[in-house]
């Protein structure tokens, strides 16, 4: 999946270039502004300067009541921070694309695999969690 971005970067430029050629700028325009939106939102770089798993871990308990593990292009990701809305922003989120060490954590408490969202609170790691009770938790610190 991290390569996903590449497919897609490539089905937009030939979609704007065969729009131009056909004469049609608006189409081109629209395909360009849609189709780089979606590449940016399936790119590893989405959400760059985020929180690092070993800066994270290293703080006390009490300092990080609620650690939220995702990756871009995740749809339960984007829903947990739709449902979150501006409480999501208290939150530590951890993309595990740009981080090893996230990701080889998510994969300790999901059975090898990389499930995501995978939402730490209070030192309990749940796996694609309701959003109101991580929002409960939210509200609470």
């Amino acid at each position: 999946m991290r390569w996903l971005w590449l497919p897609m970067l490539g089905g937009t430029v030939y979609l704007v270039v065969d729009a131009l050629r056909a004469g049609s700028v608006q189409a081109a325009v629209g395909y360009g502004i849609v189709g780089l939106a979606i590449t940016w939102w399936l790119s590893p770089w989405q959400g760059a300067g985020r929180a690092r798993h070993a800066d994270v871990v290293a703080r006390p308990l009490a300092e990080r009541p609620v650690v939220i593990y995702w990756r871009p292009g995740c749809t339960y990701c984007a829903r947990l921070r739709a449902r979150l809305g501006r409480a999501g922003r208290r939150a530590t989120w951890v993309n595990i694309w740009q981080d090893e060490d996230a990701a080889a954590f998510v994969r300790s408490v999901n059975g090898g695999n990389e499930t995501v969202p995978t939402v730490v609170v209070d030192g309990e790691p749940l796996t694609n969690p309701d959003p109101a009770r991580v929002l409960a938790r939210l509200a609470a610190a």
